[in-house]
């Protein structure tokens, strides 16, 4: 009787008697989801098939034996529905072992038999559903095939969500809510998790050094150290022992064997800041240690393997560099594995305003002054100045005025720019 309800139904569908059955669409390649059956009854296994193949989004796979599903668990089915009664296996033992190696595969166990205690162990296991093969078998299958994709799709839903959401007291240090300081910090979302190496753009001053620190502190790396190297600060003479160490006697002065900026920032993070004011010579020595991913001290032959997350940042046109020959051309793409670019602070709108007494507040409280305010004809000041030294001028503009104002209030005669 179940046999020929079954193919009753599958006769009635082939000729169109199903609402779904025209609902099949080509849908794009992220929205598939795998489904697997194990069903040794060769008839039933098609029927099944079938029926399935007919859902928007299933991509379905039918197995006749635990193994053959078993050997293909990489393609990361979604869905396995599993008759409980297999040869050499049953439903119960075989979802254990789908679950072992993902625990996220929803698991539908279809069977014949109706012991209540293993419909209980079944669903303690982490079946998500439990399927009586009578007349109601394939159709309940495909229902609840259809609410686990329903699910799914939810979760996918949930999950974008989440990307888009950015949590401002993680990043509380870089202040602003312009859109593209937004963007900046949603790029630093989808990096910080990562070990893939990041190049910082932008004028001097607007913040490359806090951003390469939101990356590290956000991180797995989060508790081992975060390490800074200005790039042009550095004697070119010194350079190489201090980013690489040296050992003792290396040269005059090596009186003691020294660790250099790269190990001491194992398990961490390195940030090289202003990397496009390097020589030619040490350009070459970086480009070295970024490929092979180990350092050699002045002094030594031994390489020591390093296991370090790389941020590098520059106020340069490092693509213009390259052209004039000031930039290894192999340097500068494998710098760029992601890239984030800061914008100047004439580009963000209202952040001057925020910006402005973000600072002003900090300032007050850290000298135990009366807090402050900005005057409206100081605001339209600020917001039309071009701040060429960027977030770094605008925090010494605005101290210096409130030091200068009288009466708590910051007048656009105690505004002082460098350039006036």
């Amino acid at each position: 009787m179940f046999k020929q309800t079954i193919a009753a139904l599958l006769e009635s569908r082939s000729n169109g008697g199903n609402g779904h059955a025209s609902e099949k669409k080509q849908t794009p390649a992220s929205t598939i989801y795998k489904v697997f059956i194990v069903e040794d009854d060769e008839f039933l296994g098609s029927v099944l098939k079938r029926t399935l193949e007919k859902i928007s989004d299933a991509q379905v796979h039918l197995f006749k034996t635990p193994e053959e599903c078993l050997n293909n668990l990489h393609l990361n089915p979604d869905v396995v529905s599993i008759d409980y009664y297999l040869p050499g296996m049953n439903g119960l033992e075989m979802m254990e072992k789908i679950r072992n190696y993902n625990n996220s595969i929803n698991c539908i166990i279809v069977s014949g038999q109706e012991k209540v205690d293993i419909v209980l162990e079944l669903y303690k296991k982490g079946a998500v559903d439990y399927i009586m093969k009578d007349d109601s078998a394939v159709a309940n299958l495909e229902n609840s095939v259809r609410k686990i994709f329903d699910n799914l799709r939810l979760r996918k839903q949930v999950e974008i969500l989440q990307e888009q959401i950015i949590d401002r007291n993680k990043y509380s240090k870089i202040v602003g809510n312009s859109p593209s300081i937004l963007k900046v910090l949603k790029m630093i979302q989808k990096v910080e998790n990562n070990s893939i190496m990041v190049l910082i753009s932008g004028e001097s001053g607007t913040g490359k050094e806090l951003v390469a620190r939101a990356i590290h502190y956000g991180s797995p790396r989060n508790r081992k150290p975060f390490v800074t190297v200005n790039m042009g600060a550095i004697p070119a003479d010194l350079i190489e022992s201090e980013l690489f160490g040296h050992e003792k006697g290396a040269f005059t002065d090596a009186r003691e064997r020294r660790i250099g900026k790269f190990e001491e920032a194992s398990e961490g993070t390195i940030f090289l800041d202003e990397i496009g004011e390097m020589d030619l010579f040490l350009q070459t020595k970086i480009l070295r240690v970024l490929q092979e991913k180990e350092v050699t001290r002045i002094g030594s032959n031994k390489a020591i393997k390093l296991d370090v997350r790389v941020i590098a940042a520059t106020n340069k046109n490092l693509s213009q560099e390259v052209k004039e020959g000031r930039f290894r051309e192999d340097l500068f793409y494998r710098l760029q594995g992601f890239l984030i670019h800061l914008p100047p602070l004439r580009e963000r709108g209202e952040d001057i305003i925020i910006l402005s007494k973000s600072f002003l507040n900090t300032f007050c409280k850290e000298n135990n002054m009366q807090a402050a305010s900005i005057s409206k004809e100081a605001i339209k000041m600020l917001l039309e100045y071009p701040w060429p030294g960027n977030v770094r001028e605008i925090k010494a503009v605005i101290e210096r005025a409130a030091l200068l104002c009288e009466n708590g209030t910051i007048t656009t005669e105690d505004i002082v720019f460098a350039n006036s």
